[in-house]
Order: C-alpha cells, then sequence, then structure tokens
C-alpha cells in the first residue's frame, strides 16, 4: 500500500526549531522527487521546498531561504525538513508530496501522491 506518512509537526515559540519527516513505503522511492508544501487557514496551498531524486538539488521559496533545510536519506525512504527561526506565519498544515520526475516542480498539480499533513503552529 502506498503512503508516505509526515512526522515531526507541533507547537513552538517563535525562533524555535522544529524537524519534520516524510516517510514513503510502497513505491519506488527513487524515482521520485519529494516536496513540502503548506497551507494555512484561509489561504492557498503553497510550496515550501523540494529536494530531486538523488538529493543533488534542493529549491526554497523565497520565505524559507535561510531557516528551512530539505534533505533526503534513500536508504531509509525518508525526508527532512530543518525549519529553524521559526516565525508565527510559519503556521499551517504541512504536507509531503510525490512527484515522478528527476527534479521538482514546485507544482501541487505535478505531484502524484500526497501525505495526510501535520501541523505546524508557531506561538507564543
Amino acid at each position: 500500500q502506498l503512503q508516505l506518512v509526515e512526522s515531526g509537526g507541533g507547537l513552538v515559540q517563535p525562533g524555535g526549531s522544529l524537524r519534520l519527516s516524510c516517510a514513503a513505503s510502497g513505491f519506488t522511492w527513487d524515482y521520485y522527487a519529494i516536496g513540502w508544501f503548506r497551507q494555512a487557514p484561509g489561504k492557498e496551498r503553497e510550496g515550501v521546498s523540494c529536494i530531486s531524486r538523488s538529493g543533488s538539488s534542493t529549491n526554497y521559496a523565497d520565505s524559507v531561504k535561510g531557516r528551512f533545510t530539505i534533505s533526503r536519506d534513500n536508504a531509509k525512504n525518508t525526508v527532512y525538513l530543518q525549519m529553524s527561526s521559526l516565525r508565527p506565519e510559519d503556521t499551517a498544515v504541512y504536507y509531503c508530496a510525490a512527484e515522478r520526475s528527476y527534479y521538482c516542480s514546485g507544482y501541487s498539480y505535478r505531484q502524484n501522491y500526497w501525505g495526510q499533513g501535520t501541523q505546524v503552529t508557531v506561538s507564543s
């Protein structure tokens, strides 16, 4: 059964850090670029970061550059999103998604599989 499962979300104070994980099973992981998206209440889903199949290429939204780092461990079929210097505006449900492509497009409609999401809340 094909699955993407996110974990690591929670409540954190402004300036704090969290590490999200996305674990995959049921499909050929190595064929897919992986992206993180987020959706805040009342807003559209937006791309946050993505990583190519090999991990050699990464992209970030301007709003998270310098604060978030994406990485992947293909031996564990897992992608990570290290989030630092978190701000209240980072509050959202974070989703990981798999796109059957070498490089990631960053477009929601191009993703083949989605996880169920994990809530990140940044508040004092």
